[in-house]
């Protein structure tokens, strides 16, 4: 093993936490090291975020092809799906992502060290499985591993039949039937890929709603308009065992009332949530404190009970979005430099990337009825919008919750055309503290998609104009 190389900051992981503190850790002249054993940008530039956006993206064009250009007085015949290419497209998008972080590592003098890490007793790092074993000395570590799917004990993966999230991403041919199990962000998202493309979809999800973390009424919505595409749903529903048949699944279900039946498909995706990834870090045996739930737990300046260890992103407490554990990261390495940085968890957006696309900021109404606030509502809806109508996109609406008491902003939910980019402006709203009134003069260009949240900001003051 060669001689400890010496840093100011060792990062584990080049996830979306891991790389973008490691820039940022430079630029505020650190010097930096980050382990990766893979590829760099981790699970969401890999086999998530992107990858998945860029499928989505593909089949979503097919779709409108098929179903939604005649009625712009566009005739497409013959229009057909290569599935090959466009899986190849795919990987060439995660290709460009993947070697920019290399070019921007470069560029920002970040030292990429190949190899799985551990953490020893003694606050070093050893890395193996690179191009040679090496043992790295930190002032700081951060532990930036991100997470992996959760694997039901009866029904393991083979990559081939029973897929997680990843094989949903390279699957050689689109199947006849596929069975999503889990009705959250990634189950719907990979299920509305391949609903697209032809496969027959059904969701099963032990609970009575799909995303559970949303506000009601728009996963209610949300379930509505994938129905209406031809998603099936069986939600109260739990499976119970299966197992791979010649070249198909069988799963016994039980509904909420204990009635099993059987379902069939050449696919199953288990999508029930994803897991800390920190297995073989030697958390146990550098004392390193992890939750019942396997999460490290860290203090408000994301340290450990060891010092000097640190820990952000999907391997600690909160929501596993890649933009929480970038925003994390940097406010990390921002108070490690000596700078004020903080995380605001209640204005952290939540998207689902189907379409019509649903996305969420602060609480829920059943929320807020939770922690017994007085609130108020205003709705519009994008039926009522003219970008919309010229669109042909009228599916959706727009819900602002608001405290009854100060007006302040404490929600924001859409479903609706490009959710995901009009979510921004309700996050800047609760960012700053906005109230209704704020957005309601705020003037947005017309005609656009944006107007129905002014829309939804006037129906909390002064009452709806355009329904």
């Amino acid at each position: 093993m060669t001689e400890a190389l010496s840093f100011d900051l060792v990062i584990i992981g080049s996830g979306p936490a891991g790389y973008v503190a490691s820039i940022r850790a430079a630029q505020l002249g650190m010097k930096v090291a980050c382990v990766e054993k893979q590829f760099l940008g981790g699970t969401c530039l890999n086999v998530g975020c992107i990858p998945s956006k860029a499928l989505l993206e593909s089949s979503e064009l097919y779709a409108q092809a098929q179903h939604k250009l005649k009625d712009h007085g566009i005739v497409a015949e013959g229009v057909r799906v290569d599935f090959p290419k466009m899986m190849a497209r795919k990987d060439a998008v995660v290709r460009q992502l993947t070697s920019g972080i290399g070019g921007l590592f470069k560029k920002n003098k970040v030292t990429h060290l190949r190899g799985t890490a551990q953490i020893t007793k003694d606050k070093k790092v050893n890395i193996t499985g690179g191009d040679e074993p090496q043992t790295v000395e930190a002032k700081h570590i951060v532990i930036a591993t991100g997470s992996s799917p959760i694997e039901l004990p009866f029904l393991k993966f083979d990559g081939k039949r029973i897929i997680d999230s990843t094989g949903a991403l390279a699957l050689s041919e689109i199947p006849k039937e596929l069975i999503v199990i889990g009705g959250g962000y990634i189950g719907l998202e990979m299920g509305s890929v391949y609903l697209r493309l032809g496969s027959t979809v059904t969701v099963i999800e032990a609970l009575e709603r799909i995303v559970p973390n949303m506000d009601i009424e728009l996963g209610s919505a949300l379930q509505r308009v994938l129905t209406k595409q031809g998603m099936k749903f069986h939600l109260a529903t739990k499976v119970k065992s299966g197992k791979v048949k010649g070249d198909r699944v069988e799963l016994v279900v039980a509904d909420a009332a204990g009635k099993e039946t059987t379902l069939g498909a050449d696919v199953v995706l288990v999508s029930v949530g994803r897991k800390p990834h920190t297995e073989g870090l030697g958390l146990a045996d550098a004392g390193i404190t992890q939750d019942p739930q396997g999460r490290i737990v860290v203090n408000e300046r994301f340290e450990t009970n060891v010092t000097g260890v640190y820990a952000v992103g999907d391997v600690i407490a909160g929501p596993m979005l890649a933009h929480k554990a970038s925003e994390e990261g940097v406010a990390l390495v921002e108070m490690l430099a000596g700078h004020t940085a903080h995380v605001n968890y209640d204005a952290i957006p939540g998207v689902v990337y189907t379409w019509p696309e649903a996305a969420s900021v602060g609480l829920s109404e059943e929320q807020a009825k939770e922690k017994g606030i007085h609130y108020n509502i205003g709705k519009f809806p994008f039926m009522a919008n003219g970008r919309a109508i010229a669109m042909g996109e009228k599916d959706g609406f727009v819900k602002l919750i608001a405290d009854a008491t100060t007006g302040k902003l404490i929600g924001g939910h859409i479903i609706g055309p490009r959710a995901s980019d009009m979510i921004a402006e309700l996050v800047l709203g609760m960012e700053f503290s906005a109230v209704a009134a704020d957005l309601a003069l705020t003037i947005h260009a017309h005609p656009t998609l944006s107007e129905v949240v002014k829309e939804a900001a006037i129906d909390l003051t002064t009452g709806k104009i355009h329904l």
